[in-house]
């Protein structure tokens, strides 16, 4: 990968910001040295700081010399870290690109804070990122091409990535960062069902985690629908079919269905623009 020639500052390094700046040295993209990481303290920080990243707890400092910031805060925690970078933005000549992942907060948020002429791209990972298996999904209104495939490059460092239309931001995060635990919950569940049927517990969880692993593979690698696969398992009158028909009459798909839009309708209202 060609690596990237500017600075980046990562605000708020928790899990999400210390998997990408790992990710990102991991794939060539950076070098230690070209990534800063701020953290209210810095204690958490001297692991990384041992590996060559740059560690601190002055966001406006390590802002002031970025050409890529990070804002990998929570929502409720926006607002606050804005106050403490708007004097270091170059608010000038756009050449700063933001991106933020706190969910909830629009493009337009971010620059009635920060100036009119930030350019700022949102990007919503999921935890896979800390083993580079994110599903990151990408959005901005005003940034230039450059920036949002700058943006891309750096976020398939640690995943797959999709470019959306902003208004679906909140959307993305109920299926892909909420839907991580939805998934986790489907497995729990299938492997008490196989303890029930008989195995310890390990092994359940085991057999139901690969088996989860195995049908996600199926239809990354084979490119094909959910349907096709279950044909392939389901035959006349069989104990596939009467499982699946069984989890239906009890509401599976409903049920799933009904979560993801009640976590989008949560996600749409962490941040309070005040």
């Amino acid at each position: 990968m060609e690596q990237f020639k500017g600075s980046i500052a990562i605000l708020g390094s928790g899990n999400i910001g210390v998997s990408l700046a790992k990710g990102l040295v991991k794939a060539g993209y950076a070098q230690p040295a070209q990534i800063s990481l701020t953290r209210r303290s810095s204690h958490g920080l001297a692991a990384l700081a041992e590996q060559g990243y740059a560690t601190g707890t002055d966001n406006a400092a390590v802002t002031a010399q970025a050409d890529i910031v990070v804002l990998a805060v929570l929502p409720q925690q926006l607002n606050g870290l804005l106050d403490q970078i708007r004097p270091a933005v170059d608010t000038g000549n756009g050449k700063q690109v933001f991106i933020s992942v706190a969910s909830g907060v629009s493009c337009a948020d971010i620059r009635s804070k920060l100036g009119e002429n930030v350019q700022v791209v949102r990007a919503m990972p999921n935890t896979a990122i800390a083993i580079g298996q994110s599903m990151t999904c990408v959005a901005s209104d005003n940034a230039s091409k450059e920036n949002v495939a700058e943006v891309v490059r750096m976020f398939e460092t640690v995943g797959s990535v999709v470019t959306i239309n902003e208004d679906l931001m909140t959307s993305a995060t109920a299926l892909c960062a909420c839907g991580i635990a939805f998934f986790l919950r489907a497995i729990r569940a299938a492997s008490q069902g196989g303890v029930e049927i008989g195995f310890h517990a390990d092994e359940a969880l085991k057999m139901a985690v690969q088996t989860a692993k195995g049908a996600a593979d199926l239809l990354l690698q084979m490119a094909s629908h959910p349907e096709q696969e279950i044909d392939k398992v389901t035959s006349p009158k069989g104990c596939t079919i009467a499982g699946l028909n069984e989890m239906e009459h009890n509401g599976f798909s409903s049920s799933l269905i009904k979560g993801i839009k009640l976590s989008a309708v949560k996600a749409g209202a962490l941040y309070t623009k005040e």
